[in-house]
Protein backbone atom coordinates (compact mmCIF):
# COMPACT_ATOMS: atom_id res chain seq x y z
CA UNK A 1 0.00 0.00 0.00
CA UNK A 2 0.88 3.49 -0.81
CA UNK A 3 -0.74 6.76 0.72
CA UNK A 4 -0.76 9.79 -1.49
CA UNK A 5 -1.19 13.51 -0.44
CA UNK A 6 -3.44 14.81 -3.21
CA UNK A 7 -4.65 18.43 -3.86
CA UNK A 8 -7.86 18.53 -5.80
CA UNK A 9 -9.05 21.20 -7.85
CA UNK A 10 -12.10 20.44 -9.84
CA UNK A 11 -13.79 22.01 -12.31
CA UNK A 12 -10.61 22.28 -14.35
CA UNK A 13 -10.31 22.31 -18.06
CA UNK A 14 -7.68 19.27 -18.54
CA UNK A 15 -7.78 16.10 -16.49
CA UNK A 16 -4.26 15.75 -14.70
CA UNK A 17 -2.29 14.23 -12.43
CA UNK A 18 0.92 15.85 -11.34
CA UNK A 19 3.41 15.49 -8.78
CA UNK A 20 4.29 18.37 -7.09
CA UNK A 21 8.32 19.51 -5.74
CA UNK A 22 7.07 18.59 -2.46
CA UNK A 23 5.93 15.18 -2.72
CA UNK A 24 2.28 15.94 -2.77
CA UNK A 25 0.15 15.47 -5.89
CA UNK A 26 -1.99 18.44 -8.01
CA UNK A 27 -5.13 16.22 -9.33
CA UNK A 28 -7.02 18.95 -11.88
CA UNK A 29 -10.49 17.44 -12.67
CA UNK A 30 -13.16 18.26 -15.12
CA UNK A 31 -16.49 17.22 -12.53
CA UNK A 32 -18.11 19.70 -10.47
CA UNK A 33 -17.54 18.44 -6.40
CA UNK A 34 -21.07 17.57 -6.86
CA UNK A 35 -22.40 13.98 -5.55
CA UNK A 36 -18.89 12.45 -5.52
CA UNK A 37 -18.30 13.00 -9.37
CA UNK A 38 -14.69 14.89 -8.50
CA UNK A 39 -13.92 11.92 -6.07
CA UNK A 40 -15.02 9.35 -8.69
CA UNK A 41 -13.41 10.99 -11.90
CA UNK A 42 -9.97 11.32 -9.21
CA UNK A 43 -9.87 7.95 -8.38
CA UNK A 44 -9.75 6.94 -12.24
CA UNK A 45 -7.53 9.40 -13.15
CA UNK A 46 -4.89 8.06 -10.66
CA UNK A 47 -6.15 4.51 -11.34
CA UNK A 48 -5.37 5.12 -14.77
CA UNK A 49 -1.67 7.12 -14.21
CA UNK A 50 -0.60 3.99 -12.01
CA UNK A 51 -1.93 1.40 -14.04
CA UNK A 52 -4.31 0.49 -11.24
CA UNK A 53 -7.89 -0.61 -10.76
CA UNK A 54 -10.27 1.88 -9.94
CA UNK A 55 -10.75 -0.52 -6.94
CA UNK A 56 -7.75 -0.38 -5.71
CA UNK A 57 -8.11 3.18 -5.33
CA UNK A 58 -9.19 4.65 -2.30
CA UNK A 59 -9.66 7.53 -0.41
CA UNK A 60 -9.06 7.67 3.30
CA UNK A 61 -9.28 11.08 4.37
CA UNK A 62 -10.62 14.44 2.91
CA UNK A 63 -13.85 13.15 1.08
CA UNK A 64 -15.64 16.52 1.29
CA UNK A 65 -12.03 18.42 0.95
CA UNK A 66 -9.72 19.56 -1.61
CA UNK A 67 -6.49 18.02 0.44
CA UNK A 68 -7.20 14.40 0.28
CA UNK A 69 -4.96 11.04 1.32
CA UNK A 70 -4.91 8.76 -1.15
CA UNK A 71 -4.21 5.17 -0.71
CA UNK A 72 -3.39 2.64 -3.59
CA UNK A 73 -2.00 -0.61 -3.80
CA UNK A 74 -3.09 -4.48 -3.47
Amino acid sequence: MRRLSVRVKPGSRVCELTEQRDGTWLARVKSAPVDGKANDELRALIARTFGLRKAQVSIRSGATGRAKVVEIGD
